[in-house]
């Protein structure tokens, strides 16, 4: 056993870390007893992308990276459940030295008659629900709820075509609070950012990048909403506005969470420097940064990850904790 440092996910702590019964290095919530000899470099769990689509990238590279947890925010339920099965280690074509990964899902966006991205070649068959009323809007949650989803993804992208009236809007946030759901919005267009999480939306799937919004509306925000921050995305000047927003959210208490929107465009399978960069631009750093990135638990023992001197507080050092590095 070695003395070990790890990130419980809001601060550090002390504890042990040795081989389990696997042959796989197992961290524990313990103080180590005097004269323990210590670990070199401290332990995070596998981080956290909390925008995702799985379908548009070679799933298969999650088990060589670094992430232990992915939100896959837009797929066809059906296909993005028997992934997610995959990865957690129920499938038989998962090698036996992968470590498994978690992977949530809202499944199919929400949107309306002609919204986006309905009308996109990217969405996968099934990934898209076209909703008229509340009534369609029940039926098409209990058949998410059945599917396994873990949160209602709803676009409201005023310039790409028609978004939910406000009652509308409001029905699918009461239908799914239901289920004990909460929604996710893609908000695109003047005012949309403002208006859906005014009318129940607990997290942006995007950090918003239409308009500068002003320091009232930020504080709004900041109580009412999570952000994800896909940064990295946007061309320069829809980058700056975001990153400008992102700041002032965070200065002022706003929960940001990192995210990628992985699979638009070439985005990596994996922790993605771009991201990263752009959130410490934001003024995220070192702990503030390892919270956005939501590391699944340590105690876990799938994808443990270290960071090494003298580049401890930097995630994009991380790399694997092998067996190797506890040899003393």
């Amino acid at each position: 056993m070695l003395a070990a440092t790890f990130f419980d996910g809001e601060r550090w702590r002390d504890g042990v870390v040795g081989l389990g019964a696997d042959g796989r290095p197992q961290l524990r919530d313990e103080a180590p007893s005097p004269g323990t000899p210590p670990l070199v470099g401290r332990i995070v769990g596998g981080f956290t992308d909390h925008h995702v689509h799985l379908q548009l990238v070679d799933h298969a590279l999650l088990a060589s990276s670094r992430l232990g947890r992915v939100v896959d925010l837009g797929g066809d339920p059906s296909t993005v459940a028997g992934i997610a099965r995959h990865h957690s280690g129920d499938s038989s074509t998962r090698r036996d030295s992968d470590a498994s990964r978690t992977v949530d899902y809202a499944g199919a966006f929400l949107t309306p008659p002609g919204g986006y991205p309905s009308n996109r070649a990217w969405a996968p068959a099934g990934s898209v629900r076209e909703i008229a009323d509340s009534a369609a809007a029940a039926t098409v949650i209990d058949e998410l709820a059945a599917a396994g989803a873990s949160a209602i993804k709803v676009a409201s992208n005023s310039t790409a075509g028609p978004v939910f009236s406000d009652a509308l809007f409001r029905a699918i946030v009461e239908l799914a609070a239901a289920h004990g759901f909460p929604v996710v919005a893609h908000a695109e267009g003047p005012g949309e950012a403002q208006r859906v999480v005014r009318l129940g939306a607990s997290q942006l799937a995007h950090a918003p990048f239409t308009e500068r919004l002003d320091d009232e509306e930020i504080a709004e925000q900041a109580v009412r909403a999570s952000w994800i921050s896909t940064l990295a995305i946007h061309d320069p000047a829809a980058r700056a506005i975001a990153i400008d927003n992102a700041a002032r959210f965070h200065a002022a208490g706003g929960t940001v969470r990192y995210g990628t929107d992985m699979g638009n465009g070439p985005t990596p399978v994996d922790l993605n420097p771009d991201e990263v960069h752009a959130l410490r631009t934001a003024g995220l750093d070192d702990d503030a940064l390892l919270r956005a990135l939501a590391p699944v638990d340590p105690l876990d023992p799938r994808a443990l990850l270290l960071l090494l001197p003298p580049r401890s507080a930097d995630p994009l050092a991380a790399r694997p904790l092998t067996a190797a590095d506890l040899k003393v």
